[in-house]
């Protein structure tokens, strides 16, 4: 999973966070325990010493060594067990726990090279905080209300509008549950006011919450990033851009709706070409067809949106039209 720089800084810098809260927490029932039982102090200073004594016994020069160590390990095992009882007797389970903050990394959020899975968690946090800012909560697949599309056969596809999106549906439901870094991508056509954005987002939604990283922009704002990153490069711009590029799933929406021109033709290619040769997911939503995108950017588009992406044809009627005639 591939998680933007931006994510990964917050999420290292809560793991921090945590593990200051919790090394605070011990030491502050640590001393509460000393002020309790002032013999625990006593204990922990020798346990110390003891360490200390096993260090000296491996140097020393002559002598019994393993006789030294023996009586050592004796002491320091007699001085924990006394301390296990007191700590039993005087405080609650837990209270003075000596595992590390994590089992797996001790905090550091890495087992060796990989991540652990309390970075991980705290990853798909900041994840689902980004995704907040684009999804209002009404974009499920639950909320998908298909009796907005007609049943009645259209004669020119011979075929009803709601048995499209049902399969469209469908579709979209099983591209999120089995979402992971090989899943292609999808094209979704049609007019106005059919529900491409709902559906778009629904799968965006679906995959986040697995903890993979999502991005959504609509073509205006996609392009005014790119051209941002392009010709007013600062770190924040090229962040932007860099997500853009690698996030495990790209949502475009409504594509044909920014302004025409070389720059756009050239950003959309790059990063067509860019996700397609990594292999990253992308989501466009488009009222074009492709003689629209052939003539609007390139042939080379059209024949990467059109035999790299899976095509689901949106049929039906505007439902923000067919929503007003019902109020």
């Amino acid at each position: 999973m591939a998680y933007s720089a931006e994510t990964l800084r917050r999420a290292r810098m809560a793991l921090a966070q945590q593990r200051a809260d919790w090394e605070s927490r011990q030491l502050a029932n640590l001393e509460h325990a000393y002020e309790q039982v002032p013999r625990l102090r006593q204990i922990d200073i020798a346990l110390r010493r003891t360490m200390t004594a096993a260090a000296q016994a491996v140097f020393t020069q002559g002598g019994d060594v393993l006789a030294a160590m023996e009586q050592v390990r004796e002491e320091n095992l007699a001085l924990q067990a006394e301390r296990k009882t007191l700590i039993e007797t005087h405080f609650q389970p837990g209270f003075l726990e000596e595992t590390a903050f994590c089992a797996h990394c001790g905090g550091t959020g890495y087992v060796g090279s990989v991540m652990c899975s309390c970075l991980k968690a705290l990853c798909v946090q900041e994840q689902r905080k980004e995704l907040g800012a684009v999804f209002t909560g009404s974009e499920s697949f639950e909320n998908f209300d298909l009796s907005y599309y007609a049943a009645d056969i259209m004669p020119q596809v011979q075929v009803s509008p709601r048995k499209v999106m049902e399969k469209n549906l469908e579709h979209c439901r099983r591209f999120a549950r089995k979402f992971n870094e090989a899943s292609g991508n999808l094209l979704m056509v049609g007019g106005t006011g059919l529900g491409k954005t709902h559906l778009a987002l629904a799968v965006g939604r679906a995959v986040g919450e697995q903890g993979y990283s999502v991005c959504y922009e609509t073509a205006i704002g996609l392009f005014s990033k790119l051209e941002r990153a392009k010709f007013s490069p600062n770190e924040e711009f090229c962040r932007e851009a860099e997500r853009l590029e690698n996030c495990d799933l790209l949502i475009i929406d409504d594509l044909g709706t920014e302004m025409t021109g070389q720059f756009v033709t050239s950003a959309l290619y790059g990063l067509l070409n860019q996700r397609l040769m990594t292999g990253k997911s992308m989501i466009i939503t488009t009222n074009l067809l492709v003689d629209e995108v052939q003539r609007r950017y390139s042939p080379q588009i059209a024949s990467r949106l059109y035999g790299d992406f899976r095509r689901l044809t949106f049929l039906g009627s505007d439902i923000r039209v067919l929503k007003n005639r019902s109020v």
